[in-house]
């Protein structure tokens, strides 16, 4: 069943995501301030491709703020774009019915694009 939804959300939107997410971490990545922020997009990219299946889960965190600081940066360099893209097509999926778990993983997204930085993707095991 994870197999067909994600084949289904790439044509309810995932694939358009996906490739903003890539085409947002190469310009980001051209320049060296860029780097994390393009590696963190690189991720979330992959994500955008396969998301049923995977689960996202806060890292264990040390003492200082760079996540939150990164998180802060981060909103405002692409975060806020990639998220809006995100509600836009949670909103269109989630007016029909058939839409709505895509439109909830779009909304899943939404909430991991806007803070990237702490977070880590686990794959669950296939069944």
């Amino acid at each position: 069943m994870k197999i067909l939804g994600n084949i289904l959300w790439l044509i309810f939107g995932g694939l358009s995501i996906a490739i903003e997410y890539f085409i947002a971490s190469f310009l980001l990545m051209i320049t060296i301030v860029g780097i994390p922020f393009g590696i963190a997009n690189l991720r979330l990219g992959i994500l955008a491709l396969w998301p049923f299946g995977s689960h996202i889960v806060d890292k264990e965190q040390g003492t200082g703020c760079l996540n939150m600081f990164m998180n802060v940066l981060w909103f405002f360099v692409g975060g806020i774009w990639i998220a809006l893209t995100n509600l836009f097509w949670g909103i269109i999926l989630c007016i029909t019915i058939i839409g709505i778990p895509w439109g909830r993983m779009h909304f899943r997204l939404m909430r991991l694009a806007l803070a990237p930085f702490g977070k880590t993707i686990v794959n669950d095991d296939l069944d």
